[in-house]
């Protein structure tokens, strides 16, 4: 166990890293759309390329970022139930879901995208609309994300098998339940309004 946990400790890390890289493709594409924009208005000049930029940047940031987000615990999860539900319990939802659902359908997208990505980068696939871009590497980028998810779900059920033996602390513990944000709101509003924190209400300010 010792050498998986090491194993998902990198995939943590190297998820991470293309996540935080891969979220500022909304930045640039926010300033792709801008400047087409403009140029458009003033110049009365426009091109498709700018506009599957634009799309290809949202793509990187949702396919490149998905890994980060489940490695964060912040993807979606239905806590009506669940937070109802004993620690233990709720780990073993969470082994059961990587290792029935989200591993299983992972690993059938892979199946499916290797020849879908392969087939476009040998013939060099490129946009039927005017002006276009090649369309491999949007392709491409179907599969690194399904490949980071992969590995992410692999390491999410190697940190929760470890967790339910007693071998690592779950830093999610607290879960992201309505019931665990209202309390952490209420902490948040708690420690502001205490008097002697340092803290200053809003609407105290001097003017």
């Amino acid at each position: 166990m010792t050498a998986l946990l090491g194993l998902s400790r990198v995939i943590d890390s190297i998820n991470e890293r293309v996540g935080k890289v891969a979220a500022w493709a909304i930045v640039v594409a926010v300033l792709v759309s801008a400047i087409n924009a403009i140029i458009r208005r003033i110049f009365g000049v426009s091109s498709n390329a700018w506009l599957e930029l634009q799309w290809y940047l949202f793509g990187a940031v949702f396919m490149l970022c998905a890994a980060w987000t489940l490695r964060s615990n912040e993807h979606i999860r239905i806590d009506i139930i669940s937070s109802r539900l004993k620690k233990r319990a709720r780990d073993g939802i969470d082994v059961f879901g990587h290792l029935f659902f989200l591993l299983p359908f992972v690993t059938l997208l892979l199946y499916l995208c290797i020849p879908f990505f392969m087939s476009s980068f040998r013939s060099g696939e490129v946009s039927s609309n005017a002006g276009g871009l090649l369309i491999w590497p949007a392709k491409g980028l179907i599969l690194l994300g399904f490949i980071s998810m992969f590995f992410q779900g692999l390491s999410e059920l190697i940190k929760r098998v470890a967790i339910m033996q007693g071998k690592l602390v779950d830093e999610e513990a607290g879960g992201h339940s309505v019931e665990a944000e209202a309390e952490r709101l209420i902490h948040d509003i708690g420690t502001v309004n205490t008097p002697g924190t340092g803290a200053t209400p809003p609407g105290d300010g001097v003017s």
